[in-house]
């Protein structure tokens, strides 16, 4: 698949997302050791400007070894396309880099509506690409931007630019509308699924009062606990892992974490290449369509 998408070859079956590297609570010296760990480790990393500190942790760690500076997906948007520039750089220049490898396209307002109709957004990215700041574009999608990303698809506009598609696809979460979902699959486009374990154990979502961030996880759990007790896999990380690479157009899983044996768990889980059952593959699909139509799709932005 990735053969005629140059920017997404060699990318890693998973990939660190860098998310609690900017959290202050935690030390900045453990920071910087699970960078390196990572990095050790040869994968790929997701960053953004809006993690905090992150991208400062991530500069000095790669300043220390150079060598082994990753390629990285960085989130760039937003709004108007006059922003994009100013997004990379604020970006770039915290990680000492030229370039990035894949630029995450985050839409919204007029930029969002540029892009669904084929305009001028494209015309910038490809020069972006030609300047050698980015290798590649994944688009994300979230439900309340489905839309904009489906018309575009549909269109057609996206085939020269676009190399694929990264957004939420865990057991509990499928943030690509039933339409787009139906759409990627179709139109055979690469995923990256981001938030590989849903936000942490499934049986602490369901159970523990407070551990899921909204009320609506906490449900889902109760539905797919089950699910996952009947798979007999015993680690959470692993089917996860599995989850989402028993979908074929899933080529890369993104998954958060500042502790070194949760880091050791996804690389474990990311060499297990054996999908889930289909019978659970097909359960837990029914509830993302069924999720899909009844509350995400109707959500305001960002209360998911």
């Amino acid at each position: 698949m990735s053969m005629n998408r140059p920017a997404l070859n060699g990318i890693t079956r998973y990939i660190y997302g860098t998310t609690r590297l900017g959290d202050d609570k935690i030390p900045r010296k453990e920071r910087i050791k699970i960078a390196h760990a990572a990095m050790d480790a040869g994968v790929w990393f997701h960053t953004s400007r809006m993690y905090g500190n992150a991208l400062e942790v991530l500069g000095e760690a790669f300043a220390e070894e150079p060598s082994k500076v990753p390629k990285l997906i960085i989130k760039i948007g937003w709004d108007n396309i006059n922003q994009i520039r100013g997004v990379i750089e604020e970006n770039l220049k915290p990680l000492g880099l030229a370039g990035m490898q894949l630029g995450q396209l985050c839409l919204g307002g007029e930029l969002a509506e540029d892009f669904a109709g084929g305009g001028n957004c494209y015309r910038v990215f490809q020069d972006l690409k030609d300047e050698g700041l980015v290798q590649g574009f994944v688009a994300e999608a979230f439900p309340w931007t489905s839309d904009a990303l489906l018309r575009a698809l549909r269109g057609g506009y996206t085939e020269s630019i676009v190399d694929g598609f990264i957004f939420y696809l865990n057991p509990l979460q499928r943030f690509a509308s039933n339409a787009l979902w139906n759409e990627i699959v179709k139109k055979n486009q690469p995923i990256i699924a981001m938030r590989t374990v849903s936000g942490g154990p499934v049986h602490n979502l369901r159970d523990v009062p407070g551990f899921a961030w909204k009320n609506y996880l906490q449900k889902r759990a109760v539905e797919v606990a089950p699910i996952f007790e009947k798979s007999g896999v015993k680690s959470w990380t692993e089917f996860c892992v599995r989850f989402a690479h028993s979908f074929p157009l899933v080529i890369a899983t993104v998954g958060s974490t500042s502790k070194i044996e949760n880091l050791n768990e996804f690389l474990t889980a990311k060499d297990n290449f054996m999908p889930l059952p289909e019978n659970i593959m097909q359960e837990i699909s029914a509830l993302h369509e069924k999720w899909s139509d009844e509350l995400d799709i109707h959500a305001e932005p960002w209360t998911m």
